[in-house]
């Protein structure tokens, strides 16, 4: 499957390059987070990277669930479940848990139909900013600390009626998501409908935890969307010149 092209897998342990995973995050996830640039000091892997890596090789069940617990830098490797029964995790040798997965239901080996799924998820995963959260933000008159944003990628979860198709695609559920607000900390609820042959066949949802909220301020979030296209069109730009 593609995704292997973004990782490494020696010793029956999982790494990443800073490359790999900044590659995967500008290039399959359009997430220009800073802290998946190569250079970055606080540097760490996309989490939508892991959840693709275990799906590359445990399969896709009918019904998933996964909860985000640690950063992955380049100097983590890490023990990822070739079978996954229940729950497993995936650990360093010291063991430290970075993600932990629930399954159920039927397990699928369909690379076709895993890579549909993968590449729907995270590039609607990689719209979350500015576009999902800046609506959520904005409707709820929030931000984040533009200095300092404090965005966490908690969980997600999938469910699937069946596995028994060729390719799914993914369609933003506007109406369920959600942003729930107390104080200075806010929880988002991301929905999403899975499509297969034009009929409505699972479901899933990301949650995010914004920290540090403050009033709406139109013109500064204006400007920190505007830096952030800016970045965008800068590596798009490069990527024409080194062909």
């Amino acid at each position: 499957m593609f995704i292997r092209q973004y990782y490494q897998n020696k010793n029956d342990k999982v790494s990443f390059s800073r490359q790999q995973a900044s590659d995967f995050a500008k290039n399959i996830a359009d997430d220009f987070n800073p802290l998946h640039d190569i250079d970055a000091k606080r540097f760490c892997v996309p989490g939508d990277l892991l959840f693709s890596v275990i799906l590359d090789k445990s399969g896709l069940n009918q019904e998933m669930a996964f909860t985000f617990s640690g950063m992955v830098t380049d100097a983590n490797e890490l023990n990822f479940p070739a079978t996954i029964d229940a729950a497993a995790a995936v650990t360093d040798d010291n063991d430290k848990t970075y993600l932990s997965v629930e399954v159920s239901g039927e397990n699928s080996r369909c690379e076709t139909l895993t890579e549909s799924l993968v590449r729907s998820y995270v590039a609607f995963s990689g719209d979350t900013f500015p576009y999902i959260l800046g609506d959520l933000m904005r409707e709820n008159s929030v931000m984040i600390n533009p200095s300092r944003p404090m965005v966490m990628y908690e969980s997600m979860k999938i469910h699937l009626n069946t596995v028994n198709v060729k390719e799914v695609s993914l369609k933003f559920n506007k109406q369920q998501t959600e942003l729930t607000v107390d104080g200075k900390r806010g929880k988002a609820r991301l929905v999403f409908d899975f499509i297969s042959n034009g009929e409505t066949i699972g479901y899933g949802e990301k949650h995010m935890v914004l920290s540090g909220l403050r009033e709406y301020d139109h013109d500064v979030m204006d400007a920190v969307n505007a830096e952030y296209m800016a970045m965008k069109e800068d590596y798009r730009q490069q990527q024409v010149v080194n062909g």
